[in-house]
């Protein structure tokens, strides 16, 4: 049983042999801490005993497909919980370096149930931690990472016998084969491919290449001190990075990949930056005429285009609003046999025929060119202005206790509903709806929106707002919203304001 964090600290001897673990690390869909000050390697090896302990419970083939980004400490992590895995009595398959992705695709290219990706995702060095399922392409939700917390914290590990290691160096190839099957580009394309010097930057230009892409290369050297800026496609100094070298290029269009290459960022021939969720309509729209009535999921932040678009609709095409968070939306997407998913933090998930339902930011990459090439002439900035015009807000951040959060937006949830029954209205119009399945999106009568929901991560709520009228709108759904936040004392002050 894990040593409290507070009798462990580093630079002791405990330290190198008690288990210390934070228990804030535990999160909704992922396992992430900083390391060495919240987790040090004897608790990783709790943390891997935990982890079969809970496939062992599951009556599963005791079998598990391990793997690590690219960082200085994650070959050390990931052996500490190959250890306590194999004491745990499961056998481990480490196919070594990889993305996320790729670790995903092992799964099904090995026949394995279960995942243990050691990664710190799009963090900053400092971070690590573990992305993990068993029910392939599921990886751990809210009540998995409830249970696997109360396994490693209580000390409910079973050591077991029959725990093997095996090293496999030859998915790399299998998984880039896989995504380019047959495609060639049939058009000159050329391409800024940005990976922030991280994992990607071994998988991401060689995939383009093979496509028949011009590749032009940025911070694509692998460094694990990332010299240049954290591979976070959602970062602006990584997106404004690629959209100079766009200009500077004249590239058809930039794409850029986190940590662990399981996101994807997007600018266009013009330098302009794409959100995820509206490259998620580019590319529904795209598939809809391909697949009709296909139906799509996308998370609660993401533009109300998806519900509202002419095109979508004139293919029969639907949308599901789901949760945030990329467990919430692979497992929605399988649960209504859905054709793909977009979250505006950049995953997206294709299933069959189109992929397997997991994120793959190299899956985007493909996809996107395979829209560029069935558009001969058309380019990347002609998708985004033939989409109707929105106002988005930025992503408000107000802080709120990660022990209150989930409480207040409870309490948020039934004054906004009460609210819409009793006719109230938020910027002079009726709340037609309101989406709780991840907090309140209220939906307005003219299709206009304002979202309130707990950040998964972090102790705050996230607030966001879009009209598809005018930016005064949207401000005035986001003031309105705001009255009501302000009832709640426990939320603090925002981290930013539209000044």
């Amino acid at each position: 049983m894990p040593v409290p964090l507070t009798t462990v600290t580093p630079n002791t001897w405990n330290f190198l042999q008690d288990p210390m673990i934070a228990p804030i690390g535990f999160r909704e869909y992922d396992a992430r801490w900083q390391y060495p000050e919240e987790i040090n390697l004897p608790g990783v090896i709790q943390l891997g005993l935990g982890l079969g302990t809970q496939l062992q419970k599951r009556n599963l083939p005791p079998i598990i497909v391990v793997g690590n980004d690219y960082r200085s400490y994650s070959l050390s992590i990931k052996h500490a919980l190959i250890l306590g895995l194999i004491r745990a009595g499961i056998k481990v398959k480490d196919i070594g370096p990889c993305l996320s992705p790729m670790a995903y695709f092992a799964q099904f290219h090995l026949d394995v149930a279960a995942v243990a990706m050691v990664t710190a995702s799009h963090n900053p060095n400092g971070w690590t931690g573990v992305k993990m399922g068993f029910n392939r392409p599921l990886t751990h939700g809210p009540e998995e990472m409830a249970e696997l917390k109360e396994i490693v914290l209580s000390g409910q590990t079973r050591v077991a016998s029959g725990g093997e290691f095996e090293f496999n160096d030859k998915i790399k190839d299998a998984y880039l084969d896989d995504l380019v099957g047959n495609f060639r580009v049939s058009r000159p394309l050329k391409v800024v491919c940005a990976t922030g010097n991280g994992t990607a930057s071994v998988f991401a230009p060689e995939l383009l290449s093979r496509i028949g892409v011009e590749v032009v290369n940025r911070h694509n050297r692998l460094d694990y001190n990332f010299p240049n800026y954290n591979p976070n496609p959602e970062s602006l100094e990584m997106l404004h990075d690629m959209s100079n070298m766009v200009k500077k290029t004249g590239a058809d269009f930039a794409l850029g990949f986190d940590g662990d290459g399981d996101r994807c960022g997007v600018v266009d021939n013009e330098g302009t930056e794409i959100f995820a969720d509206k490259i998620g309509v580019i590319l529904a729209r795209d598939l809809a005429k391909l697949y009709p009535k296909a139906t799509f999921v996308a998370d609660v932040k993401s533009t109300g285009l998806f519900a509202t678009d002419p095109e979508l609709k004139k293919y029969g095409a639907t949308t599901d609003y789901w949760k945030t968070g990329h467990s919430h939306i692979k497992s929605r997407i399988k649960d209504i046999n859905a054709l793909a998913g977009f979250e505006k933090s950049g995953h997206f998930f294709f299933s069959p025929p189109l992929g397997y339902g997991y994120d793959c930011g190299m899956r985007v990459a493909i996809e996107l060119c395979k829209l560029l090439d069935r558009n001969p002439g058309t380019k990347m900035s002609d998708f985004s202005k033939a989409l109707p015009v929105t106002y988005l807000s930025p992503t408000f951040s107000p802080y709120c206790a990660d022990d209150q959060k989930y409480r207040v937006i409870a309490r948020l949830v039934t004054k906004l509903v009460n609210k819409q029954q009793n006719g109230e209205k938020i910027a002079h119009q009726a709340i037609k709806s309101i989406n709780q399945v991840n907090g309140a999106r209220v939906i307005l009568e003219n299709g206009a929106w304002g979202l309130i929901r707990a950040s998964s991560n972090t102790p705050n709520l996230v607030v966001v707002c879009e009209s598809p009228n005018s930016d005064a709108e949207m401000r005035e759904i986001f003031f309105d919203l705001d009255k009501v936040i302000k009832t709640e004392d426990a939320v603090g002050s925002y981290d930013q304001s539209f000044g």
